[in-house]
This record gives C-alpha cells, structure tokens and sequence, in this order.
C-alpha cells in the first residue's frame, strides 16, 4: 500500500511536502522527504490498525496502547471534570478506545461529522465501542448540557483549522502566522475545568504509549491566550521530537493571515505588519 500511496497515486504529496517545507525550513529537501516517506507508512499503519478496531477486544487495545493513568486518576479523585487536549497525531483512533476504556470519567469526544452518512454511522460505532460519547463539534455547548451535572472527560483534538477565521486566535505555530479553535480555552476557562495535553509516541509497529501532562488545575484565572499559548508549544515540540506521526496531509497553513485578525492575535510577539 505505501509503495501505491506514496509512489503511484502521490496521495496528497504536494500538500505534505509543502507542509514540511513550512514546519522546517531549516532541514534538508533530503531529511523533509525521509519523514513524508515514514509519515505514509505510519499513515497506512493507522488505517490498518483502525481496521482491526472494528474487532478488537478491549484486553488487545489495552495491550497496545499504555498511559500514565495517575495524572487523570488525580483529577478525577479532586470531583472535577477534565479536558484532554491533543493533536492528530498517529494512532489516534485507538487512544480514545484506549484511554475511555481505562479512565474512570464519562467519556466524551468532540468530532466532525462526516458528510457521508453512512461512513459517518461506522466511524460512530466505531469510536463508541468501549463506552465513549460522541458529540458534534457543530454543537458542542448544547450538548455538553447533558453532561453538566457528569464528572466527564472532554476530549478535544484541538489542531483543527477553525471554520470562522474572524472568530479564530492567532499566533505563530512553526513560525507562521497560524489560526487556532478558541473553544478548548474558552471552555476550559469559562467552567474551570483542569486541562491535560497529550502526546502520543510510537513505540513500535501497533504499540503506541501516551504521554499525559497536567497542565493547570485552574484555568479560570489564567490570562486570555495562555492556555492557547501553552498548546501551541506544547504541540510544537511533540512534531518536532516525532515528525513523521503527525498528519501533514492535511492542510494546516491553508489560512492567510490579514490585517483584519489583529484583534484577535495572542502570541507574545507581535502580530504581521501590526
């Protein structure tokens, strides 16, 4: 299959390499194409792997995935809720099967909609196998009220490029100026909800570990942007320390920053042309 994706078919090649080129200018055309080649291996990886899913027993996810447990555990025994912050990177899939079948929270996970509604029916039943609760990211705030009185764990894949770019933060990601969704900090701060990053690593062909990091118990007193600020660093490093296991086919600078943005720009430094 790499050899047809990759070589044959060209599947989204120009939008990875271009990506590369962006995130790390500083590499060799060389090295920028040693981690596109390893990122469709992984990437077909974790299309087989999300295949197996559909049969997969919870002792084989549990086996395949570890976490530390102990920062979710720590929240949890506090009676608060949580949200868990983390990026596309590889296996993805399989952490929320993973992670719900070992926290103690009610499960709940923002995702888009998939317009084929038959597709978007499988992938549903899919991600819901071990006991999670899917809302739509086009009406999160409604259906979080469900939940309200719940101490839940919201997960959020919070490198997403936003649909209102006038309603985006800004601020540089790999140096350019980049939108990010204001809803994970918004959120988080409006109820004081603790937030976790996470980062996923492989440790070998099906094995993946998740590294969990508190990052504040007390979000409603933080400064506007910082939280933002701090994933923003935080993603940054886990791409650069593992590259070839976050999803650059999909196109994260497809957004051109403008004058008009400025009120919303958070980075520390300053905005373009500002």
């Amino acid at each position: 299959m790499y050899v047809l994706i990759y070589y044959i078919f060209g599947y989204r090649k120009t939008v990875v390499i271009n990506n590369l080129a962006i995130a790390f200018p500083e590499k060799s055309n060389e090295d920028r194409i040693r981690i596109a080649k390893q990122f469709y291996k992984n990437f077909i990886d974790t299309f087989i792997e999300t295949i197996k899913l559909f049969s997969a027993s919870e002792e084989f996810i549990r086996e395949r995935f570890l976490i530390n447990p102990e920062v979710l555990n720590q929240v949890y025994r506090s009676g608060k809720k949580v949200q868990v912050h983390l990026g596309h990177n590889f296996n993805w899939e399989l952490a929320s099967l993973a992670v719900c079948s070992m926290s103690p929270f009610v499960f709940l996970a923002v995702y888009m909609p998939i317009d084929n509604k038959p597709i978007d029916r499988i992938f549903k039943k899919l991600r819901s196998r071990t006991g999670a609760i899917f809302i739509p990211a086009t009406d999160v705030r409604n259906s979080l009220l469900q939940h309200r009185t719940e101490q839940y764990l919201l997960a959020l894949i919070a490198d997403q490029v936003p649909g209102n770019l006038n309603k985006a933060y800004w601020l540089n990601f790999f140096g350019r100026p980049t939108p990010f969704v204001q809803g994970p900090e918004r959120g988080a701060m409006a109820g004081n909800i603790p937030v976790v990053f996470a980062a996923i690593s492989k440790v070998k062909r099906g094995y993946y570990a998740c590294r969990l990091e508190l990052v504040t118990q007390n979000p409603g007193i933080m400064e506007h942007g910082e939280l933002t600020r701090m994933y923003r660093d935080f993603l940054e490093e886990v791409i650069r320390k593992n590259p070839d296991m976050w999803l650059w086919s999909h196109r994260r600078w497809k957004r051109d920053w403008k004058p008009e943005y400025l009120s919303r720009w958070i980075d520390h430094s300053p905005a373009p042309d500002s």
